[in-house]
Formats: C-alpha cells, sequence, structure tokens
C-alpha cells in the first residue's frame, strides 16, 4: 500500500509547489475514518481510495482532485459528515465528495429506468465541475481492476454498466487510454471466451511480427532524421475489444485485419505535423481514402492528430498517426489535460484549481444536459446518449464553410438538426456536394451539405428510423405528437362547430376558455384534441358552456329511440320487411336484396309487409357491423327474444348461420323517399403514416355529406396505418361515390368496404 509520502512525492513531480498539508491531512483523515474496514479482496479498505488517487496523479491532477479521491468513500461508508469535511477540507472539497456519494447509491441498481436517472445525474454533476467525473472514473477503474473479488452474480452487471456508460463516457471526454483499459476489463467478464481468443491470436501475432515491426519504427525514425526532422516514433498496438468489435461489425476474420498494428509519431510543433507527413508520402505509397487530418477539424472529444495508411517497406499495410507532444498529452487524458491552476479568488486550503470548459468536449457535455430539458422520458435520454456516445464521427460543412461533426452513418436529416431544431423540422431535401441527393444518404467526411426547407413541411414519424442522433430523433417525436395534436385539434374544432350548430348555438375558442376546470383540460387545445380522439364528448362540451342546454334526442322515451343501437323501421326511414315463410340459405340469398315488391298478403299464411315500428310489441331490428345500405342486397338473422340483425348477403359472417334456416328472414328496402336518413357502412383506408392524413380523409368524408361514427387505427407497417371508419351514408351509389375520392387522395393507399 502506497506511503503517505510517496503519494506527496507523485503529486510533486508535476506540481512542485504542491499543498503537502492537505493531502497529508486527507491521508490521515480517510485512513482513520476508514479504520479496519476490509473489501472483498480481504485487503485494508483505505487501499481502494488510495488506488484511485494514484490512478489521478498518473493523469497530473491537482492535490485538491486527489484529496478527493481520498476521501470520496468517507461519507457513504463511514462516520464521516458533510459538515466535518467542509470544516476540515472546505466547502469545495465537500460538496464534490457528497456528489460522489449520491452517485456511488445508484450504482447499486440496473433497471432501465434507473440506470438512465443515474446517467442524468451523473452528467449534470460533471457539467457543474469535471473533476466529479475523473474521480468517479478513476474509482470505476479500480473496482474493475478488482471484479474478480465481487460475488460473481454481480461482475456481469457491472461490466456491462462500465461498457456501456462509463468506457464511451472516458472517450466523449478525451481520455483514451481510460477508455481502452475499461473495455478490456469489461470484454474480459462480458465475453470471457471471445476475450480469450483475441488475446491468444493477437500475442501470437506480435510475437510473430516483432521484426517487422523493429524495421518499420527504424525505417521511420532513420527518415526523420534524415531531414533534420525531431520524431519519436512508437508502436502500438490494437486492444482486444477493438479488435473483436471490428471482426464483429464487419464480419471480417482476424486474417483479414489491416490495422492490429500501427506506430505512433510524434514532434515537436504543429508544422513538423505536416513536414512527417509529407515526408511519409512522398517515401511510401498512400492507401486511398485512409486519410484523416483530425489537427485542421479536431474530434468534439479534442483530440487532434494526423491519420494516414501507407504500403509499407515490406509492402504491408501501416498504420500511422502523426500529432505534436500536446496533443498526445490531450489524446491520452483528454479533459483531464485541459487543467489549469490560477487563483480563483478563493482557495481549497491553499489549492488553486479549475478545469477549463472552453473544450469540445464540454461543448458536447452542454449539449447532452440541454436534452435533459427537451421532456423525453428518462429511457428515452439514456437511448439518445448511448448513440452519441458510441458513435465514430464524420465532419461535414454548410455552404458557408460551418464545420458539423455527426455520427458515422449520419443523414442530411441529421445535419439539418444538428445546425438547428427548426432547420430539421423543416427540411424537405438536400443538396450533396452541389447535387440534390435523398434524404436517407449516407454523409461522408468533407461533404458540403445543403438543406432545402419548406414551411409547410411537418417531419414524418418514419424519419426517426432513419436518423442516428439523438438530437434528431428527439425532435421527430416532438414534432409528430405536436402535429397529431395539431391534426385531432381540426377535427375536434369541426365536430364542436357542427355539436354547437345543432344546439342552436355559436362555437367559438373563447368560450371555451371559461370551463377549461370542468372538462379537466389545461388549454383549448387540449379540448380540442381531446374531442378529435373521442376521449371527451362533443355534448360534455356543449353542456359544460351551457349549463342549461338539453339534447331532445337524448332525452326522448328509450321505446322511441330503440334501445342499443337497435334500429327501428322509424329511424330506417320507413323500412318494411316481408317474411315469405322459410326457405333455405342458398334461396334466401339468391333472391335477397331489392328485387321484386311481392304483393300484400305474402306467403304461408303470413301477413305482407310487416312494418317493425321499434315501439311495444314490435321486433327491434339492428345492423351488424359492418353495416348495410339502400341498394345492397340483404338478408336478415332472426334472434329470438333480440329481434332481427341486418347483413348484407356478401357478408362472411353468414356462414355461422348456415346450419340455422329456421332463422334466416328474407328481407328487401322499402324506403320512403320522404324520410332522409342514413345508414351504416364499415371502410377501412390504408393511408401513408404522416401528419396531416386523417385530417386529409376526415375532409373528404365530410365534403361527401357522409357522417363519422367511430374510427379505429392501427400502425401495420413503419410508414402506413390501418383506419376502420363506421360510417353512415345515404345509399350504395352515395358510399361508392366516397370510395372512389378516397382512393384519389395522394396519401391514401388503399380504400374498401369491410363486409365482416
Amino acid at each position: 500500500m502506497m506511503r503517505q509520502y510517496e503519494l506527496v512525492e507523485r503529486v510533486q513531480r508535476y506540481k512542485p509547489d504542491v499543498n503537502e498539508a492537505l493531502l497529508n491531512k486527507a491521508y490521515v483523515y480517510a485512513m482513520q475514518k476508514h479504520g479496519h474496514q476490509r473489501r472483498a479482496s480481504g485487503d485494508p479498505y483505505f487501499s481502494h481510495p488510495l488506488e484511485v488517487a494514484a490512478i489521478l496523479t498518473d493523469m497530473h491532477l491537482d492535490e485538491a482532485t486527489i484529496a478527493v479521491a481520498l476521501l470520496h468513500d468517507t461519507i457513504e461508508d463511514t462516520t464521516a459528515t458533510r459538515a466535518e469535511i467542509d470544516e476540515l477540507f472546505g466547502p469545495d472539497i465537500g460538496k464534490l465528495v457528497e456528489g460522489l456519494t449520491k452517485l456511488k447509491r445508484l450504482d447499486l441498481v440496473s433497471k432501465k429506468a434507473h440506470q438512465a436517472e443515474n446517467l442524468r445525474k451523473l452528467l449534470l454533476a460533471i457539467s457543474d465541475d469535471v473533476r466529479v467525473l475523473l474521480v468517479k472514473l478513476a474509482d470505476r477503474l479500480h473496482n474493475m481492476r478488482t471484479l474478480d473479488h465481487v460475488p460473481e452474480h454481480k461482475r456481469l452487471r457491472i461490466a456491462e454498466e462500465t461498457m456501456d456508460i462509463y468506457a464511451p463516457l472516458a472517450g466523449r471526454m478525451g481520455m483514451q487510454d481510460m477508455r481502452e483499459e475499461l473495455e478490456e476489463l469489461a470484454f474480459r467478464y462480458i465475453n470471457p471466451e471471445a476475450f480469450r481468443a483475441v488475446t491468444e491470436r493477437l500475442a501470437e501475432f506480435f510475437e510473430k511480427n516483432r521484426g517487422v515491426i523493429k524495421a518499420i519504427e527504424e525505417a521511420l525514425s532513420h527518415l526523420f532524421a534524415k531531414h533534420r526532422i525531431k520524431a519519436l516514433v512508437k508502436s502500438r498496438q490494437k486492444k482486444p475489444w477493438s479488435v473483436f468489435r471490428k471482426m464483429e461489425t464487419k464480419a471480417l476474420s482476424f486474417e483479414q485485419l489491416s490495422d492490429i498494428f500501427g506506430f505512433r509519431v510524434l514532434v515537436d510543433t504543429v508544422e513538423d505535423c505536416y513536414r512527417a507527413l509529407g515526408l511519409i508520402h512522398s517515401t511510401w505509397s498512400m492507401v486511398p481514402g485512409r486519410f484523416k487530418d483530425y489537427i485542421s477539424t479536431p474530434k468534439q472529444n479534442d483530440y487532434r492528430s494526423i491519420h494516414t495508411t501507407i504500403v509499407g517497406p515490406s509492402r504491408q499495410r501501416v498504420e500511422l498517426q502523426i500529432r505534436t507532444f500536446e496533443m498526445h498529452r490531450i489524446a491520452e487524458y483528454g479533459v483531464a489535460a485541459h487543467s489549469i491552476y490560477k487563483d480563483m479568488g478563493g482557495k481549497v486550503n491553499g489549492a488553486d484549481h479549475k478545469i477549463s470548459r472552453d473544450t469540445n468536449a464540454y461543448a458536447w457535455l452542454r449539449r447532452t444536459i440541454e436534452a435533459l430539458s427537451e421532456g423525453d422520458t428518462p429511457e428515452d435520454f439514456l437511448e439518445n446518449t448511448k448513440l452519441e456516445l458510441f458513435q465514430d464521427q464524420v465532419f461535414c460543412f454548410t455552404p458557408k464553410g460551418r464545420l458539423i461533426a455527426l455520427p458515422r452513418g449520419a443523414t442530411p436529416i441529421d445535419f439539418a438538426y444538428a445546425v438547428h431544431t427548426d432547420v430539421g423540422d423543416t427540411c424537405v431535401g438536400a443538396k450533396v456536394n452541389g447535387r440534390i441527393m435523398p434524404l436517407m444518404t449516407e454523409l461522408k467526411n468533407g461533404d458540403e451539405v445543403e438543406i432545402i426547407r419548406s414551411k409547410a413541411q411537418v417531419p414524418p414519424a418514419a424519419w426517426e428510423s432513419v436518423v442516428v442522433t439523438g438530437k434528431a430523433r428527439a425532435a421527430i417525436r416532438r414534432a409528430t405528437r405536436n402535429a397529431i395534436r395539431k391534426q385531432y385539434s381540426g377535427l375536434g374544432a369541426r365536430i364542436l362547430e357542427r355539436a354547437f350548430e345543432r344546439a342552436g348555438k355559436v362555437f367559438s375558442r373563447e368560450a371555451l376558455k371559461p370551463v377549461l376546470h370542468r372538462l379537466a383540460r389545461q388549454d383549448v387545445d387540449d379540448v380540442l384534441a381531446a374531442v378529435g380522439r373521442g376521449e371527451l364528448s362533443s355534448q360534455d362540451v356543449v353542456r359544460a358552456v351551457f349549463p342549461d342546454y338539453k339534447d331532445e334526442r337524448i332525452t326522448q322515451p328509450p321505446k322511441e329511440r330503440g334501445e342499443e343501437g337497435w334500429f327501428n323501421l322509424r329511424n330506417a326511414a320507413g323500412m318494411l320487411f316481408q317474411i315469405p315463410g322459410r326457405s333455405s340459405r342458398k334461396a334466401k340469398r339468391a333472391k335477397g336484396g331489392d328485387g321484386a315488391k311481392e304483393p300484400k298478403g305474402g306467403q304461408a299464411g303470413m301477413p305482407g309487409a310487416l312494418p317493425i315500428r321499434g315501439v311495444s310489441g314490435d321486433l327491434p331490428v339492428r345492423f351488424a357491423p359492418e353495416g348495410a345500405v339502400p341498394g345492397d342486397r340483404i338478408v336478415g338473422i332472426l334472434h329470438p327474444g333480440s329481434g332481427i340483425t341486418i347483413y348484407p348477403i356478401q357478408s362472411p359472417a353468414l356462414t355461422a348461420f348456415d346450419d340455422q334456416p329456421e332463422r334466416w328472414i328474407d328481407v328487401r328496402w322499402d324506403i320512403d323517399e320522404n324520410m332522409k336518413e342514413r345508414f351504416p357502412v364499415r371502410l377501412s383506408v390504408t393511408a401513408i403514416n404522416e401528419p396531416g392524413s386523417l385530417a386529409e380523409i376526415s375532409q373528404v368524408i365530410a365534403s361527401n355529406d357522409a357522417n363519422i361514427h367511430t374510427l379505429s387505427m392501427e400502425r401495420t407497417a413503419p410508414d402506413f396505418t390501418d383506419m376502420v371508419f363506421d360510417l353512415e351514408v345515404w345509399d350504395l351509389k352515395h358510399l361508392n361515390r366516397l370510395i372512389s375520392q378516397l382512393k384519389e387522395i395522394s396519401c391514401v393507399s388503399d380504400a374498401h368496404r369491410v363486409n365482416g
């Protein structure tokens, strides 16, 4: 276990004016508080915060952060209190220790929503002070190094959380060495067989190619020395997880990988980077498409370097990274490399510390934090943040030269939303490098993208499955919800206009405002949308605005109205039923419909046309769910004790009564032309799943003087929705005209009548 003076000496190597008193006090306090506590390995518990502090000294962090590392478990696991730490070490350190304590408690959960909330709180804490992240990552790294001592049932959960959250987060903060070690340790427990296999193959490969690697190092070093460029050439090995992930994602065998080993060229200045690049490309052939300049266009985590691949001295592919020593330090330590020491007006027991926020990594963090206020669910936030954590990047430009960094696989839609949410919402097309291209085109490094916009555009919900950025996905979901709400609001407004008109009242939005509390809605649009969705009855709204209003149709005696949707002859415009006697179903179907009118008197001693008036003593009549309209050939099915159901002759539902011929009744239409009445029918409409479809379909139905009774919708494919309308129309000719016009709507794929 590291001694007290050894810790101080480690910090003194990179910060000679270290505040020894602060480190000594934190060391002694933490050791006393943890006392005789033991870890699962049997080691003294104090060895853990000491190792966390040692990891942070390797990152050259200041003594205040080292002190927080020593103290980070004291409030959680000992009798220490926040007030006590504030008094001894200052409120700044106390705040950081308490923040880490809250995060530690959350580590015990693994459910998705809880993990999402954990990530929210972690990012919020980081945005306040990045030292929280640095200590947290060091804490996780040491825990992963000692994961063998944790009970087996916990190892996989901890490893998966490390791979999902902490490793990519370290990468986003530019801490590449930390990320690679976390990934390798997690890989060992998530897929131990693959880890062993890849590790063994890598060991064999490097042993076999040791001479080649040394020869390339010497060739590069000799080239730079000859042209008087001071450069350090170092070989680097690809990590097991990186190799395995590439084999999985690109379906490659180990032998097909061309970048298992590479080389870093470290120089003093940016000018030397480009001089070295010129020498390399003029000496060996460059592999086309394998050149990336992250110096002129740094990654979002502040990574800067030149990447190129050449055909090397032994005719094999060689990957090279050319960077300055300062760039290399930032590539290894990320945000930790941006630490600056200056007078902050108030010192933490003599220590001055601040992490610069003027970095691309912090810019990404700020954008991610902004997403917390967008109203997404914790699960959506976790999904969208993971999308951004895991993606590599491409760099594209606006026509004015603004650089936009996007994940690999991004489309012009992602680009539009990266520029601004309004640009994404109004995007209708895109020009890529001056040519109009599909919005689903995958963007490449250096593409210039011009977005074509229209104020009339609403982003289709199908875009959500195309985009790869969390920002675009969240914005499309919000726009889709708003469009659907607006669509239902428009439908609800039309419904209320007619309801108020029937009541002899005048509809206005202003009239709804005083009664919002009665309707349990926050604003007028909520009321309209609720009516449009059928969640709120138009009559309830009318009565809320005019409490004294009574609907005469509702107050009619039940015997005049018919029961539970039963249609009587009065409501059906004087429809008469001919009962000529019993016969087979086939004869009924052949004869049924609008055939010749039979003479009064009927057959088999039965009376002639029997008027069913829906009053006491008469048979109630109703239509089958799919309805029937004048012009249809129809048949009646008798339900003893409950009346007659009318079916169109082509209804498949009639097969259920094949073996019950005694229940079949021949019926025909006998309509009084002076009594106007609509009849029920069911339509199926398949429409493109886009905002405005329902409103357009409803408008055609309304303009054809048909009435929507009920509507059900089901999304059967990403781009289409099936709608089933129960309508009321005048007759078969009216129905056919309506179907024809529905098919002409651009958003309608199919429209047909449902026959059971």
